[in-house]
């Protein structure tokens, strides 16, 4: 468990600092439309991922499950937002599914979190 949320954390931060180097290349890449106006929006997600996937990593690391169940149950609810904004912004499916199964896969790691905390 301990691992899988390791992983998920800098799979996280590694995506923000995606979007802080090369922001309109991830910004596509996660749905977002072709026009936006300069990378402001880009380098607040990339921000945003980058200090929350070391949180998780931290709580993981720490063996704070509850905390981590707690991470992943947001990061489930902001998954599938982004999905929904992927799907109004760029309308692109590979994006839309990627954001939901991310959600899927947050909520699966939280329940999970969760559990082994009570133990």
């Amino acid at each position: 468990m301990r691992v899988v949320a390791i992983l998920a954390g800098l799979l996280l931060a590694v995506i923000g600092v995606r979007f802080l180097v090369v922001p309109d290349q991830a910004a596509r890449t996660f749905g977002l439309a072709k026009v936006i106006a300069g990378s402001e929006l880009q380098f607040i997600i990339g921000l945003r991922d980058l200090w929350l996937g070391g949180l998780a990593v931290a709580f993981a690391l720490l063996k704070e499950w509850r905390a981590l169940a707690l991470w992943f149950g947001l990061g489930t609810l902001v998954c599938f937002s982004d999905a929904a904004i992927a799907a109004t912004s760029s309308g692109r499916t590979g994006p839309v599914v990627f954001h939901l199964v991310c959600g899927v896969a947050c909520a699966v790691i939280g329940a999970l979190s969760w559990r082994v905390g009570r133990v």
